[in-house]
């Protein structure tokens, strides 16, 4: 028996969310569309300079267990936060969405972590993340029951940065696949790529990992070549499946001799990207506990992904599982 479908486990932040002007970027060393570690004090002086602001629960694999409990999905999460407001927000959001979430909570220092993402006109997301409490993320987290009896695990490439996290990681890797369960991965952006390439070839290699997704930068980060088909070449043969996204050209699904092009899901208006690799792999991996095809578990990533770049915020508004069954995905 499976108790959940899909178990996510990565960093436990709060976004916050303002926008701004490019201007603003560049006068405050941002880089634009990528996710920059932040301490403690750079964190204070850019709330600072933050706009008018929406606080919601984030983290890449807290939003792909939200949209995995959205679309009617068995979702469980692991990941630590503080004792304090923000992880207080967090952990009801989580329970609020039907998420299994029961991460013991870290006294009140550090904090909470946070992600200050300003969000410039055209939709793209610039992340300044202070990982606080989410670092002290390590083995004795592990639920092992969880793991156990959750279909696929999923982490963030992000869980490389903290050094505990990855042991942990390692350990349900062991617990999934003593139990005939998969191991997933995100390679989160093309930063943490450069920063772990050869370490997560490797959990790929091995077998460590079964299911990867990334975007097309990251991919060709991985394989540090310019060859977008060269890269879909070369993950084909390092893991059992792969969803490569490629923003308004839809997604590539890899696995063995298969490939599957999935189109993007038409939109009314881009308004905020943050999030859309993260409801993608919540579609995808619905789809993929539910037993459907992968040209379905596509439709199904895309649909995710489309419909929360219309909106402000990580999370969707609505129902994922209403709009899947209204495109007649399930």
């Amino acid at each position: 028996m499976t108790q959940f479908d899909v178990l996510t486990i990565g960093n436990a932040i709060v976004d916050i969310i303002a926008r701004c002007e490019d201007k603003f970027l560049d006068e405050n060393g941002i880089i634009k569309g990528a996710m920059n570690l932040i301490d403690g004090e750079r964190a204070v002086s850019l709330y600072s300079l933050m706009g008018p602001a929406i606080e919601a629960s984030g983290g890449s694999a807290g939003n792909t267990a939200a949209g995995v409990a959205s679309l009617g999905g068995k979702a469980a999460y692991f990941g630590k936060v503080a004792d304090d407001q923000l992880g207080e927000i967090f952990a009801h959001d989580m329970q609020a969405q039907g998420v299994h979430y029961q991460t013991l909570t870290k006294g009140e220092e550090p904090p909470t972590a946070r992600s200050m993402i300003f969000v410039t006109d055209d939709g793209e997301r610039s992340m300044n993340t202070y990982l606080g409490a989410c670092v002290e993320f390590g083995p004795e987290d592990v639920e092992p029951q969880v793991v156990a009896q959750s279909k696929v695990t999923y982490f963030e490439g992000y869980l490389w940065d903290p050094p505990r996290a990855k042991q942990a990681i390692l350990d349900c890797a062991k617990i999934a696949h003593d139990n005939g369960r998969e191991m997933s991965m995100t390679l989160s952006d093309s930063f943490c790529v450069h920063r772990y390439r050869a370490e997560f070839l490797d959990l790929m290699r091995s077998g460590t990992v079964d299911i990867v997704f990334a975007n097309r930068q990251e991919v060709l980060a991985l394989y540090e070549t310019e060859d977008f088909e060269k890269a879909l070449e070369l993950v084909t043969k390092d893991c059992k499946l792969a969803a490569i996204t490629m923003s308004e050209d839809g997604a590539m699904i890899l696995r063995g001799e298969e490939r599957i092009h999935v189109p993007a899901t038409a939109i009314e208006e881009l308004v905020d990207t943050t999030g859309a690799g993260d409801l993608f792999a919540s579609g995808f991996l619905y789809g993929y506990t539910q037993g459907l095809s992968l040209d379905v578990c596509g439709k199904l990533g895309c649909l995710a992904a489309g419909i929360v770049i219309q909106q402000i915020g990580p999370r969707p508004a609505g129902s994922l599982k209403d709009a899947a069954i209204a495109a007649g995905l399930i």
